[in-house]
């Protein structure tokens, strides 16, 4: 029998899964128009995250992986967009379908039984797999029919005196010709490759962020430049597709802030295959720069920022929030270990 506390916490993950579900669910509704906003695709991709996180901490594992399979395939979306049928969005509401079940399974008399567990996870796997295997003929599709990279032939050594240039900018102090400065910069990496939508993104995620006033350079220069280099390291072999703009590059971005894109985007050559249903993509990330001066002075810049310190609300909700955006699996499961300690 669960103690008062414990039924406290899984009230609070099952009224914040419902919230990301609503999130998850509207977005499906229409989601050629989601994947046209960066934004609210990045809600979607979100919202299956934190259920994710949350199912996590509190070991319910048919949760997790269900919300991990549905944040793979929106993670694949954003990075390949591709023309939505009725068909892809089926499938995605198939698994949207097994996700919410469990949910609500938490709230009966009985909660999420494991026999219940197993079976939604074998039920859903055909779902997945089908989702995969059309998700995967779209893009196939849609690289077939997408026009060839167009990067001059000095494209690296273009990218290197921009980043350059920025570098040397961000160092001489915040100034709104030095701002503008930096936003023109950014049209010029834009325009290496107009056909890469992914690579287009991202430079105008950095182009107004940039033009946002309230983000300041200590804060930018170390996140921007790192940014900008991996994306063109990316695009410089091959691999646009896996070219996405980070959420702290996105959090700089004024709110309201319209968008100003410095290029139009053309389809981008989409070459990321969905992953099989049983596969879990493990987390990577980047531990700095390598390369150019550039890369060595965003070291530099980056060292004169102070370690981030982590806010976290006083409401219980915005609490479990705030830990569900700021740590992965592993850490989630022994904060959770201590708070139940905590409380027996």
């Amino acid at each position: 029998m669960q103690s008062t506390k414990q039924q406290q916490i899984l009230g609070y993950f099952i009224e914040e899964a419902k919230e990301h579900l609503d999130t998850i669910e509207q977005g499906l509704l229409n989601l050629q128009a989601t994947m046209a906003d960066a934004e609210e695709m990045n809600q979607l991709f979100r919202a299956a995250h934190s259920v994710k996180g949350g199912a996590a901490m509190l070991g319910f594992d048919s949760i997790q992986k269900i919300s991990h399979h549905l944040e793979d395939y929106f993670k694949i979306l954003k990075e390949n967009p591709v023309k939505i049928d009725r068909k892809l969005e089926d499938h995605f509401l198939k698994g949207f379908d097994a996700l919410k079940a469990l949910i609500e399974a938490l709230q009966s008399p009985f909660g999420l039984r494991p026999e219940d567990a197993d079976r939604a996870l074998r039920d859903s796997a055909p779902a997945f797999a089908a989702l995969g295997k059309h998700l995967n003929g779209l893009i196939q599709s849609e690289a077939a029919s997408a026009p060839a990279s167009t990067l001059p032939a000095n494209a690296v050594a273009q990218v290197n005196n921009i980043l350059k240039l920025m570098l040397q900018l961000f160092k001489q102090g915040d100034t709104p010709k030095g701002r503008q400065q930096l936003m023109t910069l950014c049209v010029k990496l834009a325009q290496l490759d107009k056909t890469s939508q992914p690579w287009v993104l991202t430079v105008q995620t950095a182009q107004r962020a940039i033009a946002n006033p309230n983000a300041s350079f200590a804060h930018l220069a170390p996140l921007i430049i790192k940014e900008l280099k991996q994306a063109s390291d990316l695009l410089l072999t091959g691999r646009a597709s896996e070219i996405l703009p980070s959420h702290a590059l996105q959090k700089f971005v004024g709110a309201g802030q319209a968008a100003a894109p410095a290029v139009k985007a053309a389809p981008a050559p989409a070459t990321t295959l969905a992953p099989a249903p049983a596969t879990v993509a493990p987390n990577v990330s980047s531990n700095g720069v390598s390369g150019n001066g550039a890369s060595n002075g965003a070291g530099a810049a980056a060292a004169g920022v102070r370690q981030r310190q982590i806010s976290i609300p006083a409401d219980p909700k915005g609490a479990a929030r705030a830990l569900l955006d700021q740590f992965n699996k592993g850490e989630l499961i022994q904060i959770a270990e201590f708070l139940m300690k905590a409380i027996q």
